[in-house]
């Protein structure tokens, strides 16, 4: 908020009043009163010489007429009066303004209040700013202007207020003509550019287009759920059974249902090109009977729509046609291709699991086989069943001669002792102790002695003993690859894939396309959206080219 500054005064310092008013408002002297030096009072009391007689052509130098006597005295009063500078050049121009001609500020004042006119009032100061001479000579002669009467008849020529706010009508009237003009312009080119294509794809809509019939289907593939031990085995086991493990799968069955070959099968199946190219269906969507295969797939793609939920991993199909049983038999038979393709997409990496490990358990169990072959050719050969058997039983022959020869040897000592030994008992143990001896060293010749036939026992019991070993790899190997196998069946049927179906395939009873009225205002949303971007881009270069 504004608030203009208001002053209580303005040049308040007056003019300095003249040495006689001075002297006369201390002295008490009357306005008008001789306020001349002394020396100038004395020689007007002198005696000239002529009486009371005044010379016709003496003057003094103090004689003046009475006027100019009354004009320096109201000037002195209009001096005390403290008048500031503005309000005595505003005084001039008043009076210059009523035709006056003052010598002085003060004596524009003078003027002024003699012909009765106040120089500061608000009135007179209004009226300096458009003076007329008309008002100049009123106020100088303070009579109206007389102003002769003429008759009251219309002019030929017009005043320029009239003139003016004519062509203000004018002007007007073809503003609002230029207006019409450009609405009548922007009208035609509306119902032109975009009324008549609306008008024609509503016609289209609502009378030409054949009824079309979707049917609607949905379905998930899924993913054998493996046992908990093969659950832990990996970190991979945390995506089993969700949608991300099964993602890179539907992915590739929405893309082989749309793809060339799916429409190939189902035109050789069920002749998905003989029910589009049927004359019942309007020119349009018709399929022309010699289209190649690319116009046809386009008819495919178009009518029939697939769409795959990441986050929950449901495929959705919506197969379109002319007849509902015909769109549902279309849908039957590519979900059938979508199961033959789920199969075929793990077939190859089971079939690829299984084989390896299935090889390396037959090779397992040839090598095993082979090793249980030796042993038998060893022990057939070696007509030795157990060597360690055999070397058990040995040793415990080899033991017990050992034992009665000790006996035999205490029997010797015991008949040496006496002093006239029966020498035939003598010879019979030595006798004894000889044949016990040789039996132990032929016993344990067989130990490690060879043969000309057979080996030494220890000789077999090494062969035998390498074979075993090898038997035992053989087969500890074959039960490792046993288990192998085993783990590549259970992962080959944790690849395996199903198609489980969520929504089954119903044939709809009423038409599911055209949308007529929607398609309507598409289309008109479209048109008008391509006439205001035409429209805004000429503008534009229109100002461009005219600047």
């Amino acid at each position: 908020m504004n608030t203009t500054p208001k002053a209580k005064k303005f040049r308040i310092r007056r003019n300095t009043p003249l040495a006689g008013d001075a002297r006369r408002a201390e002295g008490g002297a009357p306005a008008g009163a001789d306020d001349r030096a002394p020396q100038e009072q004395l020689f007007d009391n002198a005696d000239d010489g002529f009486g009371d007689s005044k010379f016709p052509t003496a003057h003094g130098p103090n004689v003046a007429e009475p006027d100019e006597v009354a004009a320096e005295n109201a000037i002195a009063d209009i001096r005390k009066e403290g008048l500031t500078g503005r309000q005595l050049r505003l005084a001039r121009r008043v009076a210059q303004k009523h035709g006056l001609t003052p010598i002085s500020d003060f004596d524009a004042v003078r003027l002024l209040r003699q012909k009765g006119i106040d120089p500061f009032s608000r009135a007179n100061t209004l009226e300096l700013v458009v003076p007329t001479p008309s008002e100049v000579d009123r106020a100088r002669y303070g009579v109206p202007q007389t102003v002769p009467r003429t008759p009251n008849l219309p002019s030929t020529e017009l005043r320029p207020e009239d003139a003016r706010a004519r062509e203000i009508v004018q002007m007007q009237r073809d503003i609002v003509k230029r207006r019409r003009r450009k609405l009548v312009q922007l009208a035609a080119r509306l119902a032109f550019f975009v009324l008549l294509p609306t008008f024609i794809a509503g016609w289209y809509y609502f009378r030409v287009a054949t009824p079309m019939y979707a049917t609607k289907s949905e379905f998930v593939i899924q993913q054998a759920q493996p046992s908990l031990g093969a659950a832990g085995a990996g970190l991979s086991s945390m995506f089993s059974g969700t949608s991300f493990a099964t993602a890179q799968d539907s992915i590739a069955v929405q893309g082989y249902l749309q793809s060339m070959d799916a429409m190939l099968r189902l035109d050789r199946d069920v002749g998905f090109r003989a029910h589009f190219s049927a004359p019942g269906i309007d020119p349009l969507q018709r399929l022309d009977a010699d289209a190649t295969k690319d116009d046809a797939h386009k008819i495919f793609k178009k009518n029939v729509k697939i769409s795959y939920d990441p986050t929950e991993g449901i495929i959705k199909m919506e197969v379109v046609a002319a007849d509902p049983l015909v769109s549902e038999q279309f849908s039957k038979k590519l979900i059938s291709y979508a199961e033959e393709q789920v199969d075929n997409l793990t077939q190859r990496l089971r079939a690829d699991q299984m084989a390896g490990a299935l090889e390396s358990f037959n090779q397992a169990e040839r090598k095993m086989v082979d090793a249980q072959g030796r042993v038998l050719e060893l022990q057939e050969r070696l007509g030795v069943l157990d060597p360690m058997t055999e070397s058990q039983a040995l040793m415990t022959q080899i033991t017990a001669f050992e034992t009665q020869l000790q006996e035999k040897r205490l029997q010797l000592q015991q008949l040496l002792d006496n002093r006239r030994p029966n020498q035939a008992r003598v010879d019979g143990v030595r006798g004894d102790l000889r044949r016990l001896e040789a039996l132990i060293a032929e016993l344990r010749g067989q130990l490690t002695n060879s043969t000309a036939t057979n080996g030494s026992l220890a000789r077999i019991s090494g062969e035998l003993r390498l074979a075993e070993t090898d038997l035992q790899t053989r087969q500890l190997l074959m039960t490792q690859a046993l288990q192998q196998m085993e783990t590549a069946r259970i992962e080959a049927n944790r690849q395996t894939r199903y198609l489980s179906m969520a929504v089954n395939p119903i044939a709809p009873d009423e038409a599911t396309y055209p949308r007529a009225f929607e398609n309507t205002v598409l289309a008109f949303l479209i048109f008008g959206g391509i006439y205001l971007m035409v429209s805004l881009t000429a503008s534009i270069l229109r100002e461009q080219v005219s600047s």
